[in-house]
């Protein structure tokens, strides 16, 4: 099956081969033209984009840009902000308050708490001096031990609120301190990198132009190995269909030796099983004739049903009418006379020395090629001198550095400022968290002196202090109230201004119309004519435009128009290689595919009539058993038969031929069954190869014959497609320079994405990197503040209902000593 199998697939590839033009584009042998690495000739102005990496506070700045949102309701205020640029003085303030009402709101707020917690601080503390608020409960009854749990639970809700708060007031507040250093730090090294965008342009072209040698050197370098190449390319095109025939020769071969041998054993299997049929017939009769004797005596007792298969004891396969072999052994006489094997080892190295012919006949070709090469287009020699200038260059360069000088003063400002608040930030965070360790200290030792039992000048040492210090935490809520409102609300006006003001026009793209607007900026601030765009395109266009990655001439107004596809016109490299690689020429000497031998081996198996062979008529007397009865089952009911006879001598009779089917089946049945088992082995392999076998050879003598005559054709055909993809993949190197040169000038040379790298950068340091951890501390830290408030009053109630425990245990009654024990109403001991 396996070789018929191979013998298909290679028959089949070698059919789709023959086809005219079946391999004129296929360039695998080749391969594609390595990468080349160029040396970069831009300066180094590119700025990384900055991306803030997903983090599990996203949630929080979503939570707190949706809270500004509701805050910040109105949207952007562009006559506020033209007024406030042109005329700052005609800036009335109801229009600011108008605009900042939601902010007014919150000011409000933050008024009432700091005025309202600073004040109830004082009167508490006023009170607590003159002991008539916050000390220990005077009677006791019968609600009290369920007020003081709920009082409890309460306060342990605010406290984790707080801890949480705190938490990610901590972190929030570290995040805006790590990115403020690396933010400052952008911005001149953004104003740097934008230095020099189009004065630069003319050196870095013609860096660019040097590069040329790149693409040269590595076609020269090819060109060395040209020949060897080509010769391996021709091997590599023919060898398919080559080592297909000859695979599909050597599996014809091996099918042939396998048919034969089956053949061969099939007609000696089936002499052996005919002079074993005699033999066992004869037997058989023998054993059937003495067996009915016995069964049918008066005397036999239940012989009935054995009786009825001794009648069955009989032959059944019949192997003298199985058809007869002879004259297909007789034609196959003598077959295979050729080794396959070896012969297609022979025809192999005689094809593999086939790619030695190429290399002999292109060294001409291959000096006329480098002398192409070697020249130099005249496009790229004025790539360089035919950028234009820019007329708006020295007042861009001018503008960038009076801002860098300007701004450095003011980033360190920045970063000193940046340090205090978060030295003020720090300090109040940990205040809240000393309040929260206040509560939670004081609720275990509360808790655990209402637990106990024993020891109660103990137990009332530890109320007393779990008192105390829940007074603590509420006395320090009351001190920092102030600094925790205003630190803020001053954080939550900048903050929130700038992601609503700013952050928010800048990402819908508000910011960009309002620039683009005339009149909205003052004359010294107009960016189109600082930037020299073309009069067409506004900042929101160029911006759009250099996001995705247009040139400079596109946008900016230069002097001269600027075709940079005009100057990588390498067209006559690729005409004057394709004219010498037309001189290329290979002979083919003639290859035997089939030797002598071998192909009267195969015309044999043509004509050996093997398909003929009538397979049915042999499966036939095959499936049927060598004997009808089964053997050993008879022998075995003549044994139990024998034991239930009363007459000994027949018992002894039935005994005896029970041993003598049984000597049958081991010495004549069995070897028979064997035989058969091999003949059927023998029958089913030429049943299932021989119908396809001689038709198969059929095809591949035909094909094989066709072959031969036709490979010096493809061989001319393959060099032929092989110059032509040997061309390609060397023109493949000028392309890749090409593309460099066009990714190089338009992407990183002449390109105006630097403009809007810049300003994504900005806005990416100025929104995500630190208006969102900005914006998250103070909406933590405030979440903290107002849970203050809750935190003094249950902090103050659950103190005092510590003492009324300390005077049950010293009552007679240990059982009202338990946590959230009801007690009864009974006198206390004073």
């Amino acid at each position: 099956m396996a070789p018929l199998l191979g013998l298909g697939l290679g028959l089949g590839l070698m059919l789709a081969l023959s086809l005219p033009g079946a391999r004129a584009l296929d360039c695998e042998s080749l391969g594609p033209a390595p990468r080349l690495t160029f040396t970069r000739a831009a300066r180094d102005r590119w700025l990384a984009p900055r991306v803030r990496a997903p983090g599990p506070l996203d949630h929080l700045y979503g939570t707190v840009r949706r809270f500004l949102s509701t805050v910040q309701l109105n949207p952007f205020p562009a006559e506020l902000v033209r007024d406030l640029l042109n005329e700052p003085a005609s800036v009335k303030v109801d229009e600011v308050v108008r605009y900042e009402a939601g902010y007014v709101v919150c000011a409000v707020i933050a008024g009432l708490y700091l005025l309202a917690v600073p004040t109830a601080g004082l009167c508490f503390c006023c009170c607590r001096g003159h002991q008539r608020c916050g000390g220990p409960g005077k009677t006791e009854y019968k609600e009290m031990a369920c007020e003081r749990g709920t009082l409890m639970t309460f306060l342990l809700l605010t406290t984790l609120v707080l801890l949480i708060g705190v938490v990610c007031a901590f972190v929030t507040n570290q995040r805006v301190h790590e990115h403020v250093g690396p933010s400052v730090e952008a911005v001149p090294e953004t104003l740097l990198s934008l230095r020099g965008l189009v004065s630069d342009v003319p050196q870095e072209l013609q860096a660019v132009v040097q590069q040329f040698s790149v693409p040269q050197n590595r076609v020269l370098k090819d060109l060395d190995g040209v020949a060897v190449s080509i010769g391996s390319a021709i091997h590599t095109q023919l060898r398919s269909a080559v080592y297909e025939t000859l695979a599909s020769l050597l599996s014809l071969g091996r099918a042939l030796q396998v048919s034969v041998d089956h053949l061969r054993a099939l007609n000696a299997t089936l002499l052996e099983l005919r002079e074993g049929q005699q033999d066992l017939h004869q037997a058989v009769l023998t054993h059937r004739e003495r067996l009915r004797d016995l069964l049918q005596e008066p005397g036999c007792q239940g012989c009935q049903e054995t009786l009825s298969q001794a009648h069955g004891l009989e032959l059944g396969a019949d192997f003298s009418q199985v058809p007869h072999v002879d004259d297909v052994l007789h034609r196959l006489e003598g077959v295979p006379e050729a080794n396959f094997s070896s012969m297609v080892q022979e025809e192999n190295s005689t094809f593999n020395a086939l790619p030695l012919l190429a290399p002999l006949q292109l060294a001409d070709v291959v000096k006329e090629l480098k002398k192409a090469v070697a020249q130099q287009p005249r496009g790229l020699k004025t790539l360089a001198k035919a950028f234009p200038n820019w007329e708006a260059a020295s007042r861009w360069s001018q503008a960038l550095e009076k801002v860098e000088n300007s701004s450095r003063p003011y980033l360190k400002e920045v970063q000193r400022y940046e340090k205090y608040r978060w030295i003020v930030g720090y300090i109040l965070c940990s205040v809240v968290l000393l309040v929260v360790v206040c509560n939670l200290v004081g609720l275990n030792l509360g808790i655990w002196g209402l637990s106990a039992q024993r020891d109660r000048s103990h137990l009332e040492a530890k109320g007393r202090a779990g008192a105390r210090i829940l007074m603590i935490g509420a006395s320090l809520s009351f001190l920092f109230a102030a600094p925790l409102i205003l630190l803020v609300f001053s954080t939550f006006l900048v903050g929130g201004n700038m992601q609503t003001l700013v952050c928010r026009s800048w990402q819908s793209g508000e910011l960009y119309e309002f620039v683009d607007t005339p009149g909205n900026l003052p004359s010294s601030m107009n960016l189109s004519h600082l930037l020299g765009l073309k009069k067409n395109i506004s900042i929101l266009l160029a911006y759009q435009q250099c996001r995705e990655g247009a040139p400079l001439w596109r946008v900016l107004q230069l002097n001269d128009s600027y075709d940079l596809e005009t100057y990588l016109d390498l067209s006559q490299y690729s005409a004057k290689l394709e004219q010498e690689l037309q001189n290329f020429k290979v002979d083919m000497e003639s290859l035997d595919l089939l030797s002598p031998t071998g192909l009267r081996d195969l015309r044999a198996l043509q004509s050996s009539g093997l398909s003929d062979i009538h397979y049915p008529g042999f499966l036939t007397q095959i499936e049927k058993p060598v004997v009808n009865t089964s053997v050993e089952k008879l022998a075995h009911d003549l044994e139990g038969l024998s034991h239930s006879q009363g007459n000994s001598v027949l018992g002894k009779q039935l005994q005896d031929e029970a041993q003598g089917l049984r000597t049958l089946y081991q010495e004549k049945v069995l070897p028979q069954q064997s035989l058969v088992a091999k003949l059927n082995i023998s029958v089913m392999a030429l049943a299932f190869s021989a119908p396809n076998l001689q038709r198969e050879t059929s095809g591949a003598l035909d094909r094989v014959t066709h072959l031969k005559g036709e490979l010096p054709a493809w061989a001319s055909r393959v060099l032929r497609n092989e110059s032509k993809c040997f061309l390609t993949r060397e023109m493949g190197y000028f392309s890749q320079y090409v593309a460099w040169v066009r990714e190089e000038v338009t992407q990183h040379i002449a390109t105006c994405q630097p403009l809007s790298g810049a300003l994504d950068n900005g806005r990416v340091i100025l929104c995500d990197m630190m208006a969102d951890p900005w914006n998250a501390f103070w909406f933590c830290l405030a979440w903290c503040t107002f849970f203050l408030v809750p935190s003094i009053i249950f902090a103050i109630k659950t103190s005092k209902y510590f003492h009324p425990i300390w005077k049950r245990l010293s009552s007679s009654s240990s059982e009202e000593t338990q946590l959230f024990h009801i007690p009864r109403v009974t006198s206390l001991k004073l």
